[in-house]
């Protein structure tokens, strides 16, 4: 009735305008037919094209275009009267120039009582004393779905004072009415303003800028949220649930890793591939990289058959190619993995599997030498049998100078697969029907085996950082080891994706070395996450120093004092030239151990550890007095 109404009040206006505002003039026989048609025309069109269904105060641009195609229908369909009736002879109803100007004026007329409403009750919301005064940092799409968001929602109690931008393109303009100024003068205007939060609403803000500007937002008790990439809004709309405070990850994301996936393609074309660990954080994103290539079948094998099931579950759901198969199993059940290896013949290796638990393994050696070496050789030695082309283990950072059970056991897997390719690669075999044998390993020698090293992830099983959140939900306090303890991190895909490409151009026997970019102080990631959830460190969640675990190290690193590196082509990855050992002693020493590991007499498997890798030097462990005895 609204809209009929000023439809009714435009054709009066047109008919002014047209008599130079002689009102006099105006046929009222004439004017008060002209109003019943306009009227009954537009009420047929304005039903079909429905723009009585918007709700006023929520007026956006689609409405706009609604109402516009309406008028230019109703006035065109008076228009097409007019020429019915002129064509018959008789005089048309309306002039050309009444429904010219009562097409625009009906439009704008349309248009500004619903604007008019929409800034009213605007206006009336924002009369709420107690509404937070927020900065959206991105003058872009994400900024103005942001606004959006709060517009429509009543319940959402925040005014946005100013949008800022880097583009200084955009400063002094506006978006709805809010100036665009620029992101320089954040820290001013936050004080300016007494601002309470600041929303990202951009997603090209380099790593760098953004920490400074959260602790700019932090120093000032300011709240930083976070707004998710489009394609993770709900139904292409951004919902106020996924406005959330902005996770310590985002902190410490750096720029993308680029990969050559051409190469990777080729290489891993038509290719079945196996993946140990397949349910673990690492092995479950090297699936989900994998599964984006042309392979030919990808198998995930695990012990955990929970964990297992639930990655079988995403891979339904989101490929439909089926190329991929759930397998479990033990690597250490060597019956089980002949069967994995007879069944699939696979021609590339992921190796993941792996017990990572420091404090765990410290109290467990025998597991560790099981897992980790006997899992590892096991899998090796029916890689080369098999004629496994590449075989990729994923190692870490503790392996360096270990000081605990976990590093040095790792270190002793990577030693197994290095001195393996090593021989492999020499010419001395004793052959027989095509085979050759290395102290009874039955071989096919074209089996390459690379070693990735790198350190933290972020939010893997039992990272510090899902351990820290946890602590805070429940009021705290958060525990830190050490006040001085530093860790390395980088993120899950960007790990695995460095683990790809370093599969892809390994020749055999390379240990690659990532860079892990800046070691992190652990108390100053604890004090940052406190306060990116609004608390205050030491008042309302405490920090406690609960002392260096069994085997923990204040520093990791990625090379030991006799290793050095050389570069790649790929600026990210580096070869780490290490010291080469030979494969019979190798073979002879991890037999011992396993021996000792088998019936879990833990004392000896790590005094056979520490000769094995002599830079292994217990650090607050109860192995420490073993260092003394190997010495002497």
């Amino acid at each position: 009735m609204l809209d009929l109404g000023i439809c009714a009040i435009s054709l009066t206006i047109a008919y002014a305008v047209k008599l130079n505002l002689a009102l006099t003039e105006i046929d009222p026989v004439e004017f008060s037919r002209n109003i019943l048609i306009i009227t009954a025309i537009s009420v047929v069109v304005f039903f079909n094209v429905k723009t009585y269904s918007g709700i006023i105060r929520y007026t956006s641009a689609q409405d706009t275009f609604r109402i516009l195609f309406a008028v230019i229908i109703s006035n065109g369909i008076f228009s097409v009267l007019n020429f019915l009736i002129t064509a018959f002879g008789y005089h048309p109803y309306i002039s050309n120039t009444v429904l010219i100007v009562n097409l625009l004026t009906s439009f704008l007329l349309l248009i500004t009582y619903r604007v008019l409403i929409k800034y009213f009750f605007m206006y009336i919301k924002n009369l709420n004393l107690d509404k937070r005064k927020v900065i959206v940092y991105g003058a872009g799409e994400a900024g103005l779905a942001t606004k959006r968001t709060f517009d429509h929602d009543g319940k959402v109690n925040k005014t946005i004072m100013a949008f800022v931008d880097d583009d200084e393109r955009k400063v002094g303009k506006a978006i709805d009415g809010i100036k665009i100024l620029s992101a320089q003068r954040l820290e001013e205007l936050i004080k300016e303003h007494e601002v309470d939060e600041v929303i990202f609403a951009s997603y090209t803000i380099p790593i760098e800028r953004k920490n400074k500007i959260v602790d700019v937002c932090l120093e000032h008790e300011v709240t930083v949220l976070n707004i998710p990439p489009p394609d993770a809004w709900q139904g292409g709309k951004l919902n106020k649930s996924q406005i959330q405070n902005i996770n310590i990850e985002d902190l410490l994301n750096r720029k993308p890793i680029e990969i050559d996936v051409k190469e990777l393609q080729n290489q891993l074309k038509d290719k079945r591939i196996l993946i140990t660990g397949a349910a673990g954080s690492i092995g479950s994103e090297i699936v989900r990289q994998l599964i984006k290539f042309e392979v030919g079948l990808i198998i995930l094998s695990d012990q955990s058959e929970t964990a297992l099931h639930d990655i079988y579950l995403e891979l339904e759901e989101n490929h439909k190619n089926n190329n991929f198969h759930a397998f479990i199993g033990d690597v250490k059940d060597e019956r089980r993995m002949i069967h994995l290896f007879e069944m699939y013949k696979p021609h590339y290796v992921y190796h993941a599997a792996a017990y990572k638990h420091v404090p765990m393994m410290e109290d467990n050696p025998s597991e560790a030498i099981k897992n980790n070496v006997m899992g590892t050789k096991m899998i090796a030695d029916l890689s080369v049998r098999y004629g496994v082309q590449k075989f990729v283990m994923v190692s870490t950072d503790k392996a360096v100078n270990p000081t605990n059970i976990m590093g040095a056991s790792k270190r002793i897997a990577e030693i197994y697969v290095q001195s393996l390719n090593n021989s492999l690669s020499q010419k001395d075999f004793i052959y027989s029907n095509g085979l050759s044998y290395i102290n009874s390993l039955e071989v096919k020698p074209i089996t390459k085996f690379i070693t990735t090293r790198f350190g933290n992830v972020l939010g893997s099983n039992g990272s510090v950082i899902p351990r820290f959140k946890q602590q805070i939900e429940k009021g705290g306090p958060v525990t830190v080891t050490h006040p001085e303890i530093t860790r390395y991190f980088m993120t899950i895909p960007e790990a695995c994706r460095l683990v790809l490409e370093a599969g892809c151009m390994g020749n055999g026997g390379e240990i690659f070395v990532f860079d892990m970019g800046k070691s992190v102080k652990i108390v100053e990631l604890a004090r940052k996450m406190i306060r990116l959830a609004g608390l205050v460190p030491n008042q309302d969640i405490k920090i406690q120093y609960s002392g260096l675990r069994p085997g923990e190290k204040l520093f990791e690193e990625l090379l030991n004092d006799n290793e050095n590196t050389m570069p790649t082509h790929h600026e990210k990855i580096m070869i780490g030239k290490v010291r080469e050992y030979l494969f019979t002693e190798v073979e002879e020493q991890i037999y011992s151990l396993l021996k000792y590991a088998k019936v879990n007499d833990d004392r000896q498997v790590v005094i056979g550890m520490k000769k094995m890798v002599t830079e292994f030097k217990s650090k607050n462990s109860v192995f420490e007095e073993l260092d003394g005895l190997i010495n002497e």
